[in-house]
C-alpha cells in the first residue's frame, strides 16, 4: 500500500500540473471545447446539488496497473477541459462481418462502440422493445416501428446514457469499460436463429446476432478482456437471462477461459400469471393484450427460438417457460444481477391492468398489490438484485438510475458490491462487509420507495406526490388504515414520509 500511495501522491501531482497549464491555456485566449455535460435530472424537484465525484478503484492496483493509470488519465481527461475537447463519447456504428446475419427484413445486422483504450472491462448492452409472434402481427409491426426490425435508418452515432454513459458522475463504476450497444432489430426477445423464408417474410436472429457481435469484437480489444458484461432491458433483460450462458460458451469454445462473463437483466423477470381480465387470443394481433403465454408459445415457433441447453432439458416440449426469468434462472450458470421494479408496467400492461389516467378498480388495486408479493416471491432466491416498490419499466439506461435506492443502497453502489464480492470470491477471500448485493423493497405499494421516480398525471403533466398518485389510483385511504389496523392520519403520514 505505500507504493501505492507514493504512486497517488505522484499523480495528484500530475494532475495539478495539468491544471495550471489548462488555466494557463484558458487565459491565454484559447476557448477549449466544453466537455459535454449531463442533461439536468427532471424526476425529482426537491433533489439538491451533489458534487462530482471521480473515484478510483483502487482494489486493482496491485494485480493491474495498467488499468489503474487507464483510470487516473481518464479522471484527468474528466477534470480538465483542455483534455477532455479531445474524447469523443459517442459510440460508433458499425455493421456486423458476417453479411448472412440480418434484421427482420434482411438489412445487415451491427453494433454501435465506444472503445477504451486500456480497459478490459466491456459493457455488451441489448435494447428492448417487445416481439411479435405471426406474419399478421410482424407485418404490423413493420408498418408503425420499422426501426425495430431494420436497420435502415440507424444513426451513424449513440450517445450512452446511465450505465453507458463514459461520465463518471452519472455512470461512477462502469464509465471507464468499453461500451457496446446492439439494436434491437430481430423482434425475438433475442432468441432467434432462422434466416428469412417465404412463408415467415421475416429473419429472426437475435441469439445469432449477439454471437456475431462478439466475434466482431474479438478483433477489437475485447480478446484481451477481463470482464464482460451482458445487460440489457425488457425484452433485452430477457435477453441477457436467455443468452449470458451461451456468450460464455462462445468465448471458452474460441479458447478465450480467462474472460469472465457475467449478466445484468433489468425489467426482464415477466411473470406468467392470470391476466386481470383474459382476452381472446385466437385473432390478437397485440403482443401486449394477449397473455405472455400464448404469444411466447406461438412466437418460439416462428422464430426458431433457442433457450438454454439445461433449460431446454427441464422444460422440454414447453421450451416457452425458459422465457420467464423464475423459470430460466435456476439453470444458469454465469453469475446474473436482476433488476427488476416490483410494479412493473409493462408487466400489468400484458396482465390487462390499463393505467389510463381514471382511477383503478378495487379489483384492480388489489391485482396491483398481488403482482408486487409474486414478484417478492419469484426473487427471494436470486442472490444478486435490487428490487424497488415502483411503477416503472426500464431503469439502467435512464438518467435517474443513479438517485434510486433501497434500504439506503443506490443501484450503481450495489453493483459495485457485486463486482467486489464476485472478484474476491475468485480470490477464495471473504465478500466484502457493509456491501449489500440482495435488495429488495417490503413495503407492500406502488412507489412507497420515496427515491422512486416522479410519476406524473397523464393528462396534465403534472407532477404527483406519493398521497396524491395513490389517490389517483383509487386508494381508499379509511379502507386501508382499517387493514392496517391503524389511525388513518398516522397512515397518512407514513405515505407522507415514504415510510
Amino acid at each position: 500500500m505505500t507504493a501505492i500511495r507514493m504512486i497517488s501522491s505522484m499523480l495528484l501531482l500530475v494532475l495539478m500540473q495539468s491544471g495550471v497549464l489548462c488555466a494557463r491555456r484558458f487565459r491565454g485566449g484559447r476557448n477549449p471545447q466544453p466537455r459535454r455535460s449531463p442533461p439536468p435530472p427532471t424526476y425529482r424537484a426537491d433533489r439538491g446539488d451533489t458534487t462530482e465525484s471521480f473515484p478510483l478503484d483502487f482494489t486493482a492496483v496491485e494485480e493491474n496497473m495498467d488499468n489503474f493509470m487507464t483510470q487516473v488519465k481518464n479522471l484527468a481527461q474528466s477534470l480538465y477541459p483542455c483534455s477532455a475537447q479531445k474524447l469523443d463519447y459517442d459510440m460508433k456504428l458499425n455493421f456486423l462481418e458476417n453479411t448472412s446475419v440480418t434484421c427482420n427484413d434482411g438489412s445487415p445486422a451491427g453494433y454501435y462502440l465506444k472503445e477504451s483504450r486500456g480497459s478490459r472491462r466491456w459493457l455488451i448492452f441489448l435494447e428492448g422493445g417487445w416481439y411479435c409472434f405471426n406474419k399478421e402481427n410482424c407485418d404490423s409491426r413493420y408498418e408503425t416501428m420499422r426501426r425495430l426490425m431494420s436497420s435502415s435508418t440507424w444513426p451513424q452515432t449513440k450517445t450512452g446514457t446511465g450505465i453507458l454513459s463514459p461520465l463518471p458522475e452519472e455512470n461512477p463504476h462502469w464509465w471507464n469499460a468499453n461500451m457496446v450497444f446492439i439494436p434491437y432489430c430481430s423482434s425475438d426477445v433475442w432468441s432467434g436463429a432462422t434466416a428469412k423464408t417465404e412463408q415467415s417474410g421475416y429473419a429472426f436472429m437475435g441469439s445469432l446476432i449477439i454471437q456475431e457481435v462478439v466475434k466482431d469484437l474479438l478483433n477489437k480489444g475485447l480478446d484481451n478482456a477481463k470482464v464482460l458484461l451482458l445487460a440489457g432491458s425488457s425484452a433485452g433483460g430477457t435477453g441477457v437471462l436467455l443468452n449470458v450462458d451461451h456468450v460464455a460458451e462462445l468465448l471458452e469454445g474460441l479458447g478465450h477461459t480467462g474472460i469472465q462473463v457475467r449478466g445484468l437483466s433489468d425489467s426482464g423477470w415477466f411473470l406468467d400469471n392470470k391476466q386481470y381480465s383474459c382476452t381472446d387470443c385466437t385473432e390478437c394481433l397485440d403482443a401486449i393484450t394477449c397473455a405472455p403465454t400464448e404469444t411466447i408459445k406461438r412466437g418460439i415457433k416462428y422464430w426458431g427460438g433457442v433457450v438454454p441447453e439445461r433449460c431446454r432439458q427441464t422444460h422440454e416440449g414447453e421450451e416457452w417457460n425458459c422465457f420467464f426469468g423464475y423459470r430460466v434462472f435456476p439453470s444458469i450458470k454465469s453469475p446474473v444481477f436482476v433488476v427488476q421494479w416490483l410494479f412493473d408496467e409493462a408487466q400489468l400492461a400484458v396482465d390487462n391492468i390499463q393505467l389510463t389516467g381514471q382511477p383503478v378498480q378495487e379489483g384492480q388495486w388489489r391485482y396491483i398489490q398481488n403482482l408486487g408479493i409474486e414478484l417478492r416471491n419469484t426473487l427471494k432466491d436470486v442472490p444478486a438484485m435490487f428490487a424497488p416498490a415502483c411503477l416503472s419499466h426500464e431503469v439502467i439506461t435512464r438518467n435517474y438510475w443513479i438517485d434510486i435506492q433501497v434500504k439506503g443502497t443506490s443501484l450503481p453502489r450495489a453493483l459495485h458490491c457485486w463486482d467486489r464480492s464476485l472478484n474476491d470470491n475468485r480470490n477464495n477471500k471473504a465478500p466484502p462487509k457493509g456491501c449489500p448485493v440482495h435488495l429488495i423493497d417490503s413495503c407492500p405499494w406502488p412507489h412507497c420507495n420515496p427515491t422512486c421516480p416522479t410519476i406524473r398525471d397523464q393528462f396534465t403533466g403534472q407532477e404527483m406526490n406519493v398521497i396524491q398518485f395513490l389517490m389517483h389510483m383509487g386508494f381508499d385511504v379509511q379502507k386501508m388504515a382499517q387493514q392496517q389496523g391503524m389511525d388513518p392520519s398516522k397512515l397518512l403520514g407514513m405515505l407522507s414520509s415514504g415510510s
